[in-house]
């Protein structure tokens, strides 16, 4: 897989980008492309492709500046009443830029934005035995 991605660009300063938050190890900048006003990624300086890659150390740090955000949006002009953090992890989840970057996205009653699925009722023998197999997996 090619390590480069857009976010390269904007951590070295190369491509234009509206920052939110800086320090040492992580970048926040708003969406080019928010789902609603606001919308902030928050991205770790190094290149990481997907969580498997990520320093579990710095992924905590990616959730605690998105906490940070998350406040500040609510302060904000941007007044949210609700903030969603959102990760894809992969194609199937819906990465599209392969580079770890933690959305942080302010709600407001009717922004049109929310997830749409549909829960499962399984039963608890189903839940407990990949509740094992997850288990079993963690080591």
């Amino acid at each position: 897989m090619n390590p480069y991605t857009i976010f390269a660009d904007i951590i070295a300063g190369a491509a234009p980008s509206s920052k939110v938050y800086e320090d040492d190890e992580v970048l926040a900048f708003m969406d080019i492309r928010p789902v609603t006003p606001g919308h902030v990624l928050v991205v770790p300086k190094v290149p990481a492709p997907s969580l498997a890659d990520l320093d579990p150390a710095l992924g905590g740090k990616l959730f605690q500046v998105g906490q940070r955000i998350a406040a500040a949006l609510r302060g904000s002009e941007v007044a949210a009443d609700g903030v969603n953090f959102f990760l894809a992890d992969g194609v199937t989840a819906g990465q599209e830029v392969f580079h770890v970057h933690l959305h942080v996205i302010p709600r407001r009653p009717g922004d049109g934005f929310g997830l749409r699925a549909r829960p499962t009722s399984p039963a608890r023998a189903d839940l407990d035995y990949l509740a094992g197999s997850i288990r079993g997996a963690l080591t």
